[in-house]
């Protein structure tokens, strides 16, 4: 058990370092020399990107961030595939009950290093990205129908935090339409509310009328990230 137990400790460990790999920040870092921590919102994810580089590298930054979520929940699988080649996970283990929990355990530390990534002061993104590359690995019918509400809102209000927070509602909903397990609908209720809480001062802005549309600049000062 005692190595069964290191080895998920493991994995967890680095499914965090993971999310906190930070796509955005090295991208703005290289091709324009600024921290992208002190422009715009202030944040390291695709959308902060695309208000301060443009479509073509925000676009890169988002399949990045979202692969970091795919490549998590890949670990998980891996490590059972591994565990269970090598006579490593214990009789004891009911393997089907602790892969669900561990895939939504590695997932929120996938998104836990996105937004507080230790390679830059535990500041980071709002774990949009990474959390779709997350449910895409969990259960693609509930990602997909979740990029597609996403993309739906953007294209009506072309208002990328306002699709990233109704998106965020629509996955428990979405979890329960295609009869996920216990630990995946608790896994998107905490996900959704944190990714809402992690957009607080965007909604402020939405409230206000002062959220910027897709094209146009943050128009309020960085918001603290860290």
């Amino acid at each position: 058990m005692a190595i069964w137990l290191t080895l998920c400790g493991a994995i967890l460990v680095l499914a965090y370092l993971l999310g906190s790999f930070p796509t955005g920040y090295i991208a703005v870092k290289q091709l324009k020399g600024i921290d992208i921590r002190e422009v715009g919102s202030g944040s390291t994810g695709a959308t902060n990107v695309l208000r301060t580089l443009g479509r073509g590298p925000g676009a890169f930054v988002l399949v990045l961030d979202c692969l970091k979520g795919v490549l998590a929940i890949t670990l998980v699988y891996w490590l059972f595939q591994f565990a269970s080649s090598q006579n490593l996970i214990p009789a004891t283990v009911d393997v089907k009950l602790w892969l669900s929990w561990m895939v939504i355990l590695v997932g929120s530390a996938a998104i836990l290093g996105h937004s507080k990534s230790i390679f830059l002061g535990f500041s980071g993104g709002k774990s949009v990205a990474t959390s779709l590359g997350i449910l895409l690995a969990m259960s693609w019918q509930v990602g997909l129908a979740t990029a597609g509400v996403f993309a739906f809102v953007v294209a009506v209000s072309r208002i990328v935090s306002l699709s990233s927070i109704v998106g965020a509602i629509a996955v428990p909903v979405f979890m329960l339409i295609f009869h996920q397990p216990l630990p995946y609908i608790l896994f998107a209720i905490v996900g959704g509310i944190y990714v809402i809480l992690r957009h607080r001062s965007n909604i402020e802005r939405l409230l206000a009328g002062t959220e910027p549309k897709i094209g146009q600049k943050v128009i309020t000062e960085p918001e603290q990230t860290a």
